[in-house]
């Protein structure tokens, strides 16, 4: 028998599809000023759902993105958003791309992920060090409408991890015009610039009238 979801009892605006703490915080404040007449209680997280991660099974960052917001709206009958990032490197060939959660072997390992990262670069000169964080943001809702937007953060590798701040690879990324780590912004800083922050902010007129 299929698993029965139970909403919270004041059902939310659109639920976003994650289980990670850290991504819905961060979506959140980006879209807060965005979207005025929404409270914190009106984007809730798959984790209040009790609704599983599903299998990424995409080769792109939109369509992974889809595929969890697809999962979401599905189990829940509510409008899902989701987002799909990483990290790509230009000597790399853009990896580790989609596979940035799990470059280490283990999903969301993020200091196992940043030590073997950082030993793949080890020889290479600044100069060949250009990196970019790219976001996939993505809504769906239960009449069947499905909308994509991309953002990108271009930067370069550090060579050693600074600041205590952000999380995932953010601690070995220095956006272009600074000469600091992300993990080293404020919060506002960061989301002014991000990946993140620039696909959420296109996203945000589609979520303005739900």
């Amino acid at each position: 028998m299929a698993a029965v979801f139970v909403a919270p009892t004041a059902a939310p605006r659109a639920v976003f599809a994650s289980h990670n703490a850290h991504k819905r915080d961060e979506v959140w404040a980006i879209l807060a000023p965005l979207l005025p007449d929404w409270t914190e209680a009106d984007l809730a997280s798959a984790r209040d759902f009790d609704v599983p991660p599903p299998v990424e099974d995409g080769v792109t960052f939109a369509e992974n993105a889809l595929v969890k917001a697809r999962a979401v709206c599905a189990a829940t009958g509510l409008p899902a958003v989701a987002d799909d990032s990483g990290l790509a490197v230009d000597v790399m060939g853009g990896a580790p791309g989609i596979f940035s959660a799990l470059w280490s072997g283990t999903h969301g390992a993020d200091e196992e992920n940043l030590r073997l990262l950082l030993a793949q670069l080890i020889d290479i000169p600044d100069a060949h060090r250009g990196a970019a964080f790219v976001c996939a943001a993505a809504l769906v809702t239960p009449e069947g409408l499905e909308v994509v937007c991309e953002g990108r953060m271009e930067g370069s590798i550090a060579t050693a991890a600074t600041g205590g701040g952000g999380f995932g690879y953010d601690p070995i990324f220095i956006p272009v015009g600074y000469d600091v780590t992300a993990a080293e912004l404020t919060a506002a800083q960061k989301n002014a610039i991000s990946h993140r922050g620039k696909a959420f902010a296109a996203l945000a007129a589609r979520l303005a009238v739900l």
